[in-house]
């Protein structure tokens, strides 16, 4: 079957009756059984999913179809759809089924978007290699002694392997850029609260954003246009319209920032600093300026991060106990032993990991030393990337130190680990939208991303801008 890049192809082709919806799904359930053993799925709906095509092929035949018609599109396994299992790749809540439908998963259905299954993930959202989840790790589909990237490896693997056409993610420090950069694709975390976050299963609330993982970023747009608007059960959300339909208006000469300290850091892959040195090389040659400017604060900023998204995890994930629902303990004899041994044995050792670390900075004897400092830090951030934003149309940042690394290479060094989001933290301290934008390839053939972030709520300012990189990439 075709390569489809784009949904505006797969509808052309679906008036044209080249193709139908339930051929479609059959080709990526196809391409589902043959990778299984990248683990990108945890659960497959097969036929619900035909069922939903074969509805479409007959809405399409009188004409009145959605916008998302004979699109399939994966789940991360922390956005609930209800009568669906939602486990957030967690044993804590293995086989509990959602009760209702989040926002942004609700307005992809209202469009005819076709779900095909949940993907795995990082547990809880927590980690950047995909290797956390209780249901084993995920493979990248160009080399699977690697990671896909994390905490969204399963969604962005199920694009990059052809197993659906576009698929949801979260973005809580980078973990829907970093997985989107090590599997070739393009990957958005939008504005803070461009997207409801209701029916996501938090992590840290002030930094989560669902986002989506596509081929293009005609199909990103689109996608979040749809998803994005204001809703009641989100007092979080951008109080406004959906986003304005994206009309891409060709740039001229932008003034692109560049951080100092983040091309010469010192743990930058020498391949990846090529890569975008090459990329600043072009932009320059076609007329582009480009503001370098320093930013002390990048060695703070993973720290601050972690400070505070554990601090939010540490009470997020109070409410996994035992005993309202989810995993309880065999061997609980009393209400202390519930709820300890369900928490033990229910989480893995990352979420344990965050939860102690945030339990510990939200202590009264802590509390001013970590947790107040790293929100005075996060203010800094956020008022230093809006200067740099205001004299300036974006800022380009390399979306990763490394390309895709070897699976268990860094999991026995977690501040190793932790430090594969330097570069994609500042999005979400500062709440900017940001994507990466795939950027070449390594000598071995791993991808390589390039990542933009703009002023809060430009969303299509910023697809302008990924278009201009695109162009200069190629």
């Amino acid at each position: 079957m075709k390569a489809y890049r784009r949904i505006t192809d797969i509808q052309a082709d679906l008036n044209a009756g080249k193709i139908t919806c339930v051929e479609l799904v059959g080709h990526y359930l196809q391409q589902i059984n043959e990778k299984a053993h990248l683990n990108a799925f945890l659960e497959v709906w097969e036929e619900e999913a035909m069922q939903k095509a074969q509805a479409l092929d007959a809405k399409i035949a009188t004409g009145t179809y959605g916008k998302l018609a004979g699109v399939v599109i994966a789940l991360k396994d922390n956005l609930s759809y209800t009568g669906h299992k939602v486990s957030a790749s967690s044993k804590i809540l293995e086989n509990f089924e959602a009760l209702y439908t989040g926002t942004a998963v609700e307005r992809l259905a209202a469009e005819d978007a076709i779900f095909i299954g949940r993907t795995n993930c990082d547990e809880f959202a927590m980690g950047a290699s995909n290797e956390n989840s209780a249901f084993g790790a995920v493979k990248n589909p160009f080399d699977e002694t690697r990671v896909p990237g994390g905490s969204s490896g399963g969604s962005a693997v199920a694009v990059a392997a052809g197993m659906c056409h576009c698929s949801l993610g979260s973005d809580t420090g980078g973990s829907i850029r970093q997985p989107a950069a090590f599997n070739g694709i393009y990957g958005l975390k939008p504005t803070y609260g461009r997207i409801s976050r209701w029916g996501l299963l938090a992590y840290a609330s002030s930094f989560d954003q669902i986002g989506p993982f596509a081929h293009s970023i005609e199909d990103i747009a689109l996608l979040t246009e749809i998803m994005s608007g204001k809703d009641a059960h989100d007092a979080t959300a951008i109080q406004e319209a959906a986003l304005p339909t994206w009309d891409p208006k060709p740039r001229e000469t932008q003034r692109f920032a560049v951080m100092k300290q983040a091309v010469e850091h010192p743990g930058i892959d020498e391949e990846v600093r090529t890569s975008f040195q090459t990329l600043i090389t072009k932009l320059e040659a076609d007329g582009h300026t480009i503001e370098w400017f320093d930013f002390p604060l990048l060695d703070q900023m993973v720290p601050a991060y972690y400070v505070l998204t554990t601090a939010e995890a540490s009470s997020n994930l109070s409410r996994y106990s035992g005993m309202m629902y989810g995993y309880r303990s065999n061997n609980a004899s009393d209400l202390e032993s519930t709820y300890t041994l369900s928490r033990t044995e229910g989480f893995g050792p990352e979420v344990k990991r965050r939860i102690m670390l945030g339990t510990f900075v939200l202590s009264s004897d802590h509390y001013d030393a970590y947790y107040e400092q790293a929100q005075k830090v996060r203010r800094i951030i956020q008022n230093e990337t809006d200067a740099i934003l205001s004299r300036n149309d974006a800022m380009l940042l390399p979306t990763t130190s490394t390309a895709a690394f070897k699976i268990g290479e860094k999991s026995k060094d977690p501040v190793s680990m932790y430090l594969a989001d330097l570069f994609t933290v500042q999005a979400n301290l500062a709440g900017n939208p940001a994507i990466s934008v795939p950027c070449g390839a390594t000598t071995n053939g791993l991808p390589i991303g390039v990542q933009i972030m703009t002023p809060r709520k430009s969303e299509n300012d910023l697809y302008d801008l990924s278009k201009l990189i695109e162009r200069a990439v190629s």
